[in-house]
């Protein structure tokens, strides 16, 4: 089997939108991008036949845990903020989903979107930088869906493993659970939009801020960010500073484009060009 350099895991996503449903989840952005960047890349999911979304990832290594149904999110903005209702949800996935060929992979991207991967699947890959964005385990969600932060109980088992944790700052319930993250993270990103980052490493802080970009459509940026600093970290054997910088570029150029093909095409030449 081909060695794997970019494997994503976690949800794909059935998003709701006025103009029909479409595809989302973390792992469809990131594997995406990896490729884009020239990246054998893999992706493991979970999802149902109520949604068809495999051609949309052509040329990507793709492990599919059958499930009832897809996990799928609608997500409403208002003057107060966004109202996101989570409204069906994919299989878990488990350390025993994973290929054995797969768990050499150069860089590891776990991307829980509703806590559907098991805390323990970190342990798998003592090889590989293991990046986190740990957004979709700091989410709950009531009996109509509605869903709402809330503390992540495996954060301290699971932080200390991972290579580099990236979360936005929107997705940090307070000051305390951020010093936490801090403490107990190796190597922590704060994404703060078109503020660029906060990158905290070893006893380091520095702030990396970006140009302000002329924004069509920012879908998809965090995720976008997020493996771009993992590959470039990857590249730069460890230097968070350049991927940083890196990451801020790709994800501004992506935020004054109108969709994901066009993102990814600007992306490339930006990198031929570079």
């Amino acid at each position: 089997m081909t060695h794997i350099d970019y494997l994503a895991i976690g949800h794909v996503s059935k998003d709701l939108t006025p103009d029909g449903p479409v595809l989302g989840g973390t792992v469809s952005f990131s594997g995406r991008l990896a490729q884009a960047l020239g990246c054998h890349t893999a992706v493991l999911t979970s999802s149902g036949a109520d949604f068809a979304w495999q051609d949309q990832l052509p040329g990507i290594d793709l492990h599919v845990v059958p499930a009832a149904q897809t996990t799928t999110f609608e997500n409403v903005y208002t003057a107060h903020g966004r109202i996101q209702t989570l409204h069906a949800q994919a299989a878990p996935l488990l350390p025993g989903h994973v290929p054995s060929a797969w768990q050499r992979a150069s860089i590891v991207h776990l991307a829980p979107i509703a806590s559907e991967i098991d805390p323990a699947m970190i342990q798998l890959f003592s090889n590989s930088l293991v990046g986190l964005t740990p957004q979709g385990w700091m989410r709950s969600w009531d009996e109509n869906g509605r869903v709402r932060p809330t503390d992540w109980s495996a954060a301290r088992t699971v932080l200390p493993l991972a290579t580099a944790v990236i979360v936005s700052h929107e997705d940090l319930r307070d000051e305390a659970q951020f010093d936490l993250f801090r403490e107990w993270s190796r190597l922590l990103v704060v994404t703060k939009g078109y503020n660029g980052c906060t990158i905290y490493f070893d006893d380091e802080i520095r702030h990396l801020p970006t140009r302000r970009a002329a924004e069509v459509n920012a879908t998809g940026a965090g995720d976008i960010f997020a493996t771009a600093f993992f590959i470039r970290l990857h590249q730069t054997r460890g230097n968070p500073w350049e991927a940083g910088r890196f990451a801020n570029e790709l994800a501004t150029r992506s935020v004054e484009l109108p969709d994901i093909p066009a993102k990814l095409a600007g992306i490339q030449q930006f990198i031929q060009e570079s």
